[in-house]
């Protein structure tokens, strides 16, 4: 048994590529790399890689994590600019004894040494929306704050390996040096192979409040099926934060256990996800939440049309 689960509906294609190493008793830590590098690349994902949409002055900070399932090893790098392929980064620095999460200058040292790609990570396209923000913000005042569609994703491979990894440019013009969920083990990501994996996107102020990866995969441990883990987890941790503090961000996880069944929730309207099994071709979903429990419903292709018309649209500043 093989599978992998993404969240969003840009993770499709790479997930894709991922399914053929799968298929062929590959990896899943090549599997699962080789997913995400796909998002990275796509200059036209807002939220992720090349194309991420910058801080408040108009840099592109990118984070990213990386999780071996067999021996528990981590990497991640955090606030890291001008280098293609953060994930690949994150990777690298799970396989050092100590120094497993790097950070900035740090990050980037590390990885210029070790002979990772440079690149200027921010678009054409990502500089019309910044200062087209900047106008919205000064004449509408709205919040600056826009778009956190973190690529997470969990992966197993027919040797009964799984790993979990994340990437992201986090929010629209935040302050430089934020930094959120994404790259903390337990709240972005967290995965062990004698049980399963979990990876979350959303407001990571918010589901760092919970744990919330972590909290999925020892429910699953408990003997729950990853579907009923993540809506205990998001409904409870949505109920808490509502008790507490009034108000819930966005909260969206996608979960795998070790035989490959998996199992979502959210408590937003419009999330998207991408799964592939080996009883199963890569395949985009949309689920709502009705009263705690999570509906799945297979995109048309009217919307995943709609989605890329809209993602690829020309744009003009304000």
């Amino acid at each position: 048994m093989w599978g992998i689960i993404a969240t969003w509906r840009m993770a499709v294609e790479g997930i894709s590529e991922a399914s053929h190493i799968l298929q062929e008793k590959g990896d899943a830590g090549d599997a699962i790399e080789t997913a995400i590098k796909a998002v990275e690349d796509f200059p036209y994902y807002k939220s992720v890689g090349y194309g991420g949409l910058p801080n408040e002055e108009m840099e592109v900070e990118l984070d990213a994590a990386y999780m071996d399932g067999n021996t528990l090893s981590i990497g991640a790098v955090a606030a890291i600019k001008d280098f293609a392929n953060p994930v690949s980064i994150a990777r690298r620095l799970s396989k050092e004894k100590v120094n497993n999460i790097l950070v900035g200058e740090g990050a980037e040292k590390f990885a210029h040494k070790e002979g990772f790609e440079r690149k200027n990570m921010l678009t054409d396209r990502a500089k019309i929306h910044y200062r087209n923000r900047v106008k919205e913000v000064r004449e509408q005042e709205i919040k600056p704050y826009a778009g956190h569609d973190t690529v997470g994703m969990v992966c197993l491979d027919q040797q009964g390996k799984m790993t979990s990894a994340t990437s992201t440019s986090g929010l629209f013009m935040k302050k430089k040096g934020r930094v959120g969920d994404s790259p903390i083990a337990g709240s972005g990501f967290y995965v062990d192979s004698s049980v399963g994996g979990a990876s979350a996107t959303g407001l990571g102020e918010d589901l760092m409040k919970g744990c919330i990866s972590y909290e999925i995969v020892r429910l699953m441990a408990e003997g729950m099926h990853p579907q009923a883990a993540c809506e205990k987890a998001v409904n409870q941790l949505d109920h808490r934060l509502k008790e507490r503090r009034g108000h819930a961000g966005d909260l969206s996880l996608i979960a795998m256990n070790n035989k490959g069944e998996w199992g979502v929730a959210t408590n937003i309207e419009g999330f998207s996800f991408a799964v592939a099994t080996e009883n199963q071709e890569p395949i985009v979903y949309l689920t709502k939440n009705k009263d705690g429990k999570c509906i799945h419903e297979v995109a048309s292709q009217e919307w995943l049309d709609h989605y890329m018309k809209t993602r690829m649209a020309p744009l003009e500043e304000k």
